[in-house]
């Protein structure tokens, strides 16, 4: 596999501090050529939400410089996928107890993807997303979010969910839960697009719009990948998008 990755970030209108983190660390190994690419969204309105996303950003940082070395020594993605959720669920405890102590509310979304040659494991907790893009678009990850859990029960119609004032109350984030349970996801990989965005990326754009914009066919090189993604975030501005702009791109080949 060969991947090509780009990223971005933006304040969005009205904002001083970008409360969304992210982190791409790439390598080749004896197991193939390895990415990761982690994205998170420091919950708004809760307070040092930056901090919650950055402290995350940092360990992941530390595993993937530390343990994963020794990972792909035997890689089972799903054994990593585990291990991932053991981490996030000792961070939640360690940032729930900060809060505690410094008398503040503060929590973290988490997506991230580890791909390893043509395997891949993806960890999940919140409403930020992963999408994977061909011909279509498919949202991979679930929203961990009320008005999602209402659309499902029958309660609320998709459209509905769109503009309900409670559709940015989470159900679990790394931090502000008692108890988490994030999602696990792993397999094989085909050729494509991997997206991974904060909802200040997606609220203001329709499945339409990514999938007309980030095609394969359309993404050639990082420079046209870093293109589009500065493109989009533009257009999400000019929408009055109020909170933080996060994405990540990355564009997948399966080498003949």
């Amino acid at each position: 596999m060969k991947f090509l990755v780009a990223a971005g970030t933006d304040t969005g209108i009205g904002k001083e501090t970008n409360q969304d983190s992210l982190l791409v660390k790439h390598a080749n190994s004896n197991a193939g050529e390895v990415l990761l690419a982690i994205i998170c969204d420091g919950i708004g309105g809760l307070f040092k939400g930056e901090l919650a996303s950055a402290v995350v950003i940092r360990e992941f940082s530390k595993w993937f410089d530390r343990e994963l070395g020794k990972e792909l020594q035997t890689p089972d993605m799903e054994i990593i996928g585990e291990k991932w959720v053991m981490l996030l669920q000792e961070l939640n405890y360690k940032i729930r107890q900060y809060a505690e102590d410094h008398q503040c509310k503060m929590g973290t979304t988490f997506s991230g993807i580890l791909l390893v040659d043509t395997r891949f494991v993806i960890v999940h907790v919140g409403d930020t997303r992963i999408y994977q893009i061909d011909h279509s678009l498919r949202q991979i990850t679930r929203d961990h979010t009320f008005v999602k859990r209402e659309v499902d029960r029958g309660n609320l119609t998709e459209e509905q969910a769109r503009t309900d004032k409670r559709r940015n109350l989470l159900l679990q984030c790394v931090g502000a839960s008692e108890s988490m349970k994030p999602e696990i996801l792993s397999g094989v990989m085909e050729n494509g697009i991997m997206l991974l965005c904060s909802d200040g990326f997606y609220n203001k754009l329709s499945e339409q719009e990514i999938l007309a914009a980030c095609r394969p066919e359309n993404l050639e090189n990082k420079k046209g990948m870093r293109q589009k993604i500065k493109e989009l975030i533009k257009t999400v501005k000019s929408r009055n998008e109020r909170d933080d702009i996060s994405a990540i791109l990355i564009k997948i080949d399966r080498k003949v």
